[in-house]
């Protein structure tokens, strides 16, 4: 099978790209103290996620109850869910989970910690949690020092297994490389190790310290007190991360057809919004030049022929970058894993 025998729209993986994305990630972390949880949401696919445990992650991440129950399904035996579960039935859901592996949830509200300890103790299970604290995102997370402390000790006082703290620096990735990012980045980390102290101070020992993403990495990476990394985005890359983080090079694309051609004026092809997300980014065509995305509709992607000459008809497939990972893998339930134009594998999409 060919990459021209694919039906489209479709998900396509160059296999080279990826690979070299994750040995560099691979290599950097086995000269660092802290180690690499890649995050699942990115990719959403458990053969990949294997392949990155295999090259020395210590465990996963993941952003949704369902992606820990699909892991924890495929065998995956370390998990942290780097989110707040505050639904009762998805409480139950997770601590059920936690009867099966060693999975970790984040809370940031006592009342959340409590009812995580009820479940526990209905099911006679323990629970592993982390404290998330706000560095700076302000998205979820107590906040650093005194409050996220005496959260810490809710935890423990309600006989839940505190293992430590998560800070995501969320509002420093997508900055140039600089100064200017590194002082964001030490900034951040800051207070969570003056968070980490407090607690220390108080006698509770704080065994992990979670943090980043691709965008951070080499800067968290090397802090001192970080235990993990919660890339994600590295392994398939797109081009709206590329913009922030040139370590890694995009291995994703969307394969579409040319439906239809108005000369010298515009070409549509079979990729649109439910194929291929524009939320942060109009995509970009591959190795095509004079060819620019105008937008997406639902099911059809207009692109402008500013060079009139462009070698393209109306059958013809084009691969379309990525801009956007995150919100375009979740439109598919495959990816196609091409090497050198040929077809090597179909990873399914899972979670």
């Amino acid at each position: 099978m060919t990459i021209q025998d694919i039906e489209t729209p479709a998900l396509v993986v160059d296999l080279d790209r990826m690979e070299a994305n994750l040995e560099r990630m691979a290599a950097f972390f086995r000269t660092t103290r802290a180690k690499l949880r890649p995050h699942f949401k990115n990719h959403k696919c458990p053969d990949l996620a294997a392949r990155q445990l295999d090259a020395g992650a210590i465990g996963i991440t993941c952003a949704t109850l369902r992606e820990a129950e699909c892991l924890v399904h495929h065998g995956v035996r370390s998990v942290l869910l780097a989110n707040e579960v505050v639904d009762p039935a998805k409480i139950r859901r997770f601590v059920d989970l936690a009867r099966r592996a060693e999975v970790m949830v984040c809370v940031d509200n006592e009342k959340v910690a409590d009812d995580l300890a009820r479940a526990a103790r209905d099911r006679h299970t323990q629970v592993s949690v982390l404290v998330d604290v706000d560095v700076g995102l302000h998205r979820c997370g107590a906040p650093p020092g005194e409050a996220a402390v005496r959260l810490a000790r809710a935890v423990v006082e309600k006989g839940l297994r505190f293992r430590g703290l998560m800070g995501y620096e969320g509002h420093v990735l997508r900055k140039p490389p600089g100064p200017e990012k590194e002082a964001a980045c030490v900034a951040a980390m800051r207070l969570l190790m003056e968070t980490k102290a407090g607690l220390e101070r108080e006698g509770v020992p704080v065994q992990i310290v979670s943090v980043g993403g691709t965008g951070t990495y080499s800067i968290s990476g090397r802090y001192p007190g970080v235990t993990e990394i919660q890339a994600g985005s590295y392994l398939l890359m797109d081009t709206d991360y590329r913009n922030c983080c040139t370590d890694f090079d995009p291995a994703l694309t969307v394969l579409t057809t040319v439906l239809s051609k108005t000369e010298r004026e515009r070409i549509v092809v079979d990729a649109g919004l439910k194929a291929l997300s524009c939320e942060r980014g109009i995509p970009t065509v591959k190795d095509l030049r004079g060819l620019v995305t105008r937008r997406l509709t639902a099911e059809h992607g207009i692109i402008d022929l500013q060079e009139p000459s462009a070698p393209v008809e109306v059958g013809d497939r084009i691969e379309m970058w990525v801009h956007y990972s995150d919100a375009t893998v979740n439109l598919h339930e495959r990816m196609y894993g091409t090497r050198g134009g040929h077809v090597e594998e179909v990873l399914r999409v899972e979670g």
